[in-house]
């Protein structure tokens, strides 16, 4: 029994005329006919009842229909893993991600996809989510790590949030909390010297629009820099700054004071096109990225990081 024949029976079995299955199973009828008959005889029993044209199926091709389907179906999904597998085996993702992200949680993610995925390349582009939006776009970029809400109005883009954060006060761990107390607000933050990030970082926006919302326009000692630079500066008591509170896990010369109510929050998404099919390799990354968050113990989470994707949702 081959499954070319099973194939060819299931055809019949669904037309009920030889000449439209062979049509269908792009193959010639005779070669169609000679095949069922061939299956017939190892079964022993006729398939199907050809009295007066009318094409019927015989209490044995009854009993072999479903089982024939059954068998067609697994052996269809088997390629289909198969070639995802090989697909996935090698390949090439491109990632577009802010410096935020990139300087907290992205480095561990990458590194632990390419232990499984050694033969996918990675290419990373850092940047901020307006700019990575237009990358995506253009098709420079397969996905994007990027700060809702999404500045763009094009329907064309698809948006998962996958993370919820705290922005947080930096200042140097050295030195007390910047007003000796767990948390602070943000009218606290009047007179005092801040470095700013520069220009088309997400989290400027979000601290220049609260502050004004409170009343005040920050006192900047120190602007323009990126997320590294400014880390740094903090370090080196030229002022605060208010950051995401990932990008200080593996920063131990900084400390991070929450924001009390109201909080500063922002929402981390994962973007693509809905008008262009993700690779095999793009794909894995999403679907990797999804259950490496679901799988983060709550310790390493702690208060600031809330995880927003459904276990559901990383098995698709």
């Amino acid at each position: 029994m081959q499954f070319q024949q099973l194939a060819y029976f299931v055809a019949v079995a669904r037309t009920r005329h030889f000449t439209r299955a062979a049509e269908l199973s792009r193959v010639a009828q005779p070669s169609l006919s000679k095949q069922i008959r061939s299956l017939e005889s190892e079964l022993g029993a006729p398939l199907f009842s050809r009295a007066r044209g009318n094409i019927t199926l015989t209490p044995a091709g009854e009993t072999l229909l479903p089982l024939a389907q059954r068998i067609l179906t697994d052996l269809e999904t088997a390629r289909r893993e198969v070639a995802e597998l090989a697909g996935i085996r090698s390949g090439r993702v491109r990632l577009g991600a802010t410096p935020s992200l990139c300087a907290g949680l992205l480095a561990d993610v990458l590194a632990d996809f390419h232990t499984r995925f050694p033969g996918i390349e990675l290419h990373v582009e850092e940047s901020g989510s307006r700019d990575l939006i237009r990358d995506l776009g253009r098709g420079a970029l397969d996905l994007a790590l990027i700060i809702l809400p999404l500045h763009s109005s094009d329907p064309d883009f698809a948006t998962t949030p996958i993370l919820r954060e705290n922005l947080v006060v930096a200042s140097p761990f050295a030195l007390p909390s910047p007003n000796g107390r767990a948390s602070m607000r943000i009218t606290e933050l009047r007179g005092r010297p801040l470095v700013m990030f520069r220009r088309g970082y997400d989290v400027r926006e979000a601290t220049l629009r609260a502050c004004r919302a409170a009343g005040f326009d920050p006192e900047l000692a120190v602007e323009g820099g990126e997320m590294d630079a400014v880390l740094r500066f903090v370090e080196a008591g030229l002022g605060l700054a208010v950051v995401p509170s990932m990008v200080l896990r593996s920063r131990p010369g900084l400390r991070g004071t929450p924001l009390a109510r109201p909080r500063l929050l922002r929402t981390v998404a994962l973007a693509q096109r809905r008008d262009v099919e993700p690779s095999h390799a793009a794909d894995a990354f999403r679907r990797h990225l999804e259950r490496y968050l679901l799988d983060l113990p709550p310790e390493e989470l702690g208060p600031d990081l809330e995880v927003l994707i459904s276990g559901r949702a990383s098995e698709g």
